[in-house]
């Protein structure tokens, strides 16, 4: 085969993009949610015994949320934000926040198997956590305390359907 037939008979190879799910988002990837969109700059993977889940930081263009992930016996997902409550007991059984009661569901300790970017840092961490959830399992608030700091988010459940991901890479 001469020259000019190796210049142009060369086959143009196509750049693949792994396919995305909800728990296989990865920082640089757009999410599309309530008619908004988000980039994913921070990526959690906490685990508890052989149990996994993901929290995923969204920045949009007017404010920031958490997409949670987890699969249990079906995909359960959740977008948080950060709330400030005062907390009197590390883990009261039941709080009160905006006029709702939140009761206390589960608490325990995980480890944090990865975190990717702005999350980066968490690698290796262990907090200690737990969820409260309303009578209506419609209102979830999240505790995570990291050693000394304490982050409160209050959340709501929601579908796969309402999330659009888009690749980033």
């Amino acid at each position: 085969m001469g020259f000019f037939s190796n210049l142009f008979n060369k086959k143009e190879q196509k750049a693949t993009v792994k396919k995305r799910d909800l728990l296989s988002i990865e920082v640089g990837d757009i999410i599309e949610y309530d008619l908004a969109d988000y980039e994913v700059v921070g990526k959690i993977a906490y685990q508890e015994g052989n149990y996994k889940w993901y929290s995923y930081q969204l920045l949009g263009e007017s404010k920031n949320i958490w997409l949670a992930a987890e699969m249990d016996d079906k995909l359960e997902l959740g977008i948080y934000e950060t709330i400030s409550i005062p907390l009197a007991d590390d883990f009261p059984k039941e709080i009160v926040f905006n006029n709702t009661t939140y009761f206390l569901d589960e608490s325990g300790h995980a480890q944090i198997k990865g975190g990717e970017g702005r999350s980066s840092s968490l690698t290796g961490q262990q907090i200690h956590y737990a969820e409260y959830c309303d009578k209506e399992e419609q209102s979830f608030i999240s505790i995570e305390e990291w050693n000394s700091d304490v982050e409160v988010s209050i959340g709501y459940p929601i579908e796969s359907f309402e999330i659009k991901i888009i690749a980033g890479s």
